[in-house]
């Protein structure tokens, strides 16, 4: 069975995205470019985690990652990231409302699953082989996976501000035990990786 991890950049308070989240801003009052400035702005010293994020032979997300609209879908919207997002893999989309797949550049292909969490990651699991399935994100699906117990290995990116709200990791996890497998700090980024018990 395919091992699934999950990457996620979080304030040194725990949140990886803030509040009033919209199409025109992604992670709501969590400026962008400084939480993820380590995989951009100074990837240099950190392209070993950069690579590791997007290795996976599949992702699953849920729909506020591809877009924060609610309600009936906008066909027009195909993410984020343009026309070659950087999945380049088949990637499961959490949701509530129906929505015909859509392929992209790269090989990235957008699946919509409404039948819940334990459906998207068998879909996931037999697309991905024998390469790992990635929960990218958001918050939310991933503490829903962390409750679970479905994930693997977590691998946290712990960026030196505080954000004092938002959409907070571990807020509905409560009784995760992890066990620590390392930690590497740059000056813009403590990498830390953890296992499942």
């Amino acid at each position: 069975m395919s091992r699934v991890t999950a990457d996620m950049t979080i304030t040194l308070d725990g949140y990886g995205s803030g509040r009033g989240q919209s199409r025109e801003r992604p992670f709501g009052d969590i400026d962008p470019d400084r939480l993820h400035a380590w995989m951009f702005d100074h990837r240099e010293g950190n392209v070993e985690e950069v690579e590791r994020i997007v290795e996976a032979g599949s992702f699953v997300m849920g729909r506020k990652m591809f877009s924060s609209d609610e309600g009936e879908w906008d066909l027009e919207w195909h993410g984020w990231w343009g026309k070659n997002p950087p999945y380049h893999a088949p990637t499961f989309v959490l949701c509530h409302r129906p929505r015909p797949s859509i392929e992209m550049e790269g090989g990235t292909v957008f699946h919509f699953v409404t039948e819940g969490i334990d459906a998207a990651l068998a879909r996931a699991r037999k697309a991905a082989g024998e390469k790992s399935v990635s929960i990218a994100g958001g918050v939310s699906v991933l503490n829903q996976c962390l409750a679970a117990g479905l994930v693997d290995e977590l691998r946290l990116h712990v960026v030196p501000f505080v954000a004092g709200g938002g959409e907070r990791l571990f807020a509905d996890a409560a009784g995760v035990e992890l066990v620590p497998v390392s930690s590497r700090t740059t000056p813009h980024v403590t990498h830390l990786v953890y296992e499942r018990t």
